[in-house]
């Protein structure tokens, strides 16, 4: 077995959260610790891309912040992560959707996919 890999599985968060993909709207609970004090500020926004695998994977969050947009990279396997909530199921047909960013108003709406 590989060395990386023995250590990576070792030192593997044991947290499950929910299972999501591109277009997905996720409400994404962060700690953030502010001098001795910690708190947990919720992230709420459209998922654009999933990369890497395993303990290395990542994905990362688009929202609207008044008209400017925010995105962030969350690794899955972070322990500040409390909880990853699915708040509605995108309907996308691609892995990766950067086109979002060039779109506003409704252009920039993902259909939800019906369950």
């Amino acid at each position: 077995m590989d060395l990386i890999k023995f250590v990576e599985k070792e030192f593997a968060a044991g947290k499950e959260h929910a299972q999501f993909g591109a277009g997905d709207t996720v409400t994404v609970s962060y700690k953030i610790k502010e001098g001795n004090k910690e708190r947990i500020q919720n992230f709420r926004g459209v998922v654009i891309q999933l990369s890497g695998s395993g303990n290395t994977k990542t994905f990362t969050v688009r929202k609207m912040s008044g008209n400017i947009g925010v995105e962030r990279i969350f690794p899955i396997a972070s322990p500040f992560i409390e909880s990853i909530e699915v708040n509605k199921r995108g309907k996308v047909r691609r892995k990766r959707i950067f086109y979002l960013r060039e779109r506003t108003g409704k252009k920039a709406r993902i259909k939800e996919r019906k369950m």
